[in-house]
Order: structure tokens, then C-alpha cells, then sequence
């Protein structure tokens, strides 16, 4: 991919002798990703889960903590009842923890589709409202900050919603 990007550009430069000026765009996809509201929602969507997650977590290491402190001196049904308690908790902990991963990344995944249609969609409209003869969004080591179209296309998709 990066070999084929610059053989283009290296084709368009060339080509650029010939034509007049080459108007390139390049988008910083991290920086689009990171500031998407739908990303931004989708963490708010599952803050309760790992609130949740966070709470059992808590809730385990006492429990270790009073067997560790207190185990010694415990009777042997105390101690049981304890073991069980920890070991329910543990079990809970796990479930919980796998069923908001697979969740989480269930609905990650449908967003992120979403959301790359609908950057590839702000970038064409861009490209074409500003005549830009190619974007780059991969594959880019530097690019002055004339080129950097970025913020644009965050604009974009903010009005969009």
C-alpha cells in the first residue's frame, strides 16, 4: 500500500512538470477517530458496565484482603463462607468483564463502519467543494499543515449529526 501511494505520488509530482499545480489534502484519521461524538457516546453508553466491573473488582480485593488479614483466626465455616463469597464474586467478576468486552467491541465495530462511510462520504464532499486532486490519509511521515485537511472533515461530520 505505502509502496503503491509513493509510486503515485511520485508519478503525480512528475506529472506535475507538465500539469499545473497538484492539490493534495491529508487527513489524520487518528485524530478524526479519536474526537468522533460516536465513539465519544458509544464510552458513555458502557460506563455503567465497567463502573460495574470496577465495583466487583473493589468488592474482590477486600474480600482477598480479609482472608489474607483475618483468615488465620477464622473459624472453618467463616472461612468457608468467605472462600465461596470470593470465588462467586470472581466468577461474577469474569462474566461480567467477558460480557461487556464482547459488547463493547459488538458495538465498536458497528460504529466504526458507520462512521468510515460517513468520513469517506465528508472527505469526497471536501475534495470536491475544494478541487482536490488527491487526499491522503495513511501512509503520510509528514505534511505541511496547509495540507492538512483534518479539521475540515471533523467539521463535517459534527454538522452532519
Amino acid at each position: 500500500m505505502k509502496t503503491k501511494i509513493a509510486l503515485f505520488l511520485g508519478l503525480a509530482l512528475a506529472a506535475n512538470t507538465c500539469f499545473a499545480e497538484l492539490k493534495v489534502g491529508v487527513v489524520d484519521m487518528n485524530t478524526v477517530l479519536k474526537e468522533a461524538p460516536e465513539l465519544k457516546r458509544l464510552q458513555q453508553e458502557f460506563s455503567s458496565r465497567v463502573k460495574q466491573i470496577k465495583s466487583l473488582e473493589t468488592e474482590i480485593k477486600g474480600l482477598e484482603d480479609k482472608l489474607n488479614r483475618d483468615g488465620a483466626v477464622m473459624s472453618e465455616s467463616e472461612r468457608t463462607s468467605l472462600d465461596k463469597k470470593l470465588r462467586d464474586k470472581s466468577l461474577d467478576y469474569k462474566r461480567v468483564s467477558e460480557e461487556t468486552g464482547y459488547d463493547m467491541n459488538t458495538r465498536k465495530n458497528q460504529e466504526l463502519g458507520k462512521l468510515q462511510r460517513r468520513i469517506v462520504e465528508a472527505v469526497q464532499a471536501i475534495a470536491k467543494e475544494q478541487s482536490f486532486d488527491l487526499v491522503l490519509y495513511e501512509g503520510v511521515l509528514f505534511a505541511n499543515d496547509k495540507l492538512d485537511i483534518t479539521a475540515q472533515v471533523q467539521k463535517k461530520l459534527s454538522s452532519a449529526q
